[in-house]
């Protein structure tokens, strides 16, 4: 039988140490059995220079949900030609601590704070972006011009940053 999970500060400490030497400088820790299961719910530690390519979800049972569990979480929501349609900030305790993100919605997220840890939690099983669900209009994640794209995402969510070393 397995064990229950306990979300404590040691865990969410673990994932993000973990993400501050991954080379994508994030990290996710799942607690579904794998890549099939029907539901994947996950922590996502991000730090804030690590680049989420805006993407969608188009199966309509993959809505996905976000609840912020430490550090500051910016997200960015855009029409299917790139223009940004709604942002918002996440912050444990704050005026908001989560959304939900419809299927077929273009998004990204990106952490406004060193140590940013989120619970996300969407329908199973895990399959890779298909080319539609992909921003044709956003640099990939190691394309030129994506660091360029996320400091204009930073400058939607956080004209006053708190980036690694500041």
């Amino acid at each position: 039988m397995t064990q229950p999970r306990i979300i404590d500060t040691a865990l969410l400490d673990a994932v993000g140490a973990e993400a501050r030497t991954s080379p994508r400088r994030r990290r996710n820790r799942n607690f579904h059995p794998d890549d099939h299961a029907v539901c994947q719910r996950l922590l996502n530690a991000v730090e804030s220079d690590s680049y989420i390519p805006p993407h969608r979800h188009n199966d309509p049972a993959k809505s996905e949900s976000i609840i912020v569990l430490r550090g500051r979480l910016g997200a960015v929501f855009f029409d299917d030609r790139g223009a940004v349609t709604d942002r918002v900030v996440l912050e444990p305790g704050g005026a908001v601590v989560g959304i939900n993100v419809p299927a077929g919605t273009f998004h990204t997220v990106l952490a406004l704070a060193p140590g940013t840890v989120f619970f996300e939690a969407k329908a199973g099983p895990y399959l890779p972006l298909a080319p539609d669900e992909k921003a044709p209009w956003a640099p990939a994640e190691d394309e030129a011009g994506a660091n360029g794209y996320l400091e204009w995402l930073w400058s939607l969510v956080a004209p006053t940053p708190t980036r690694d070393g500041d």
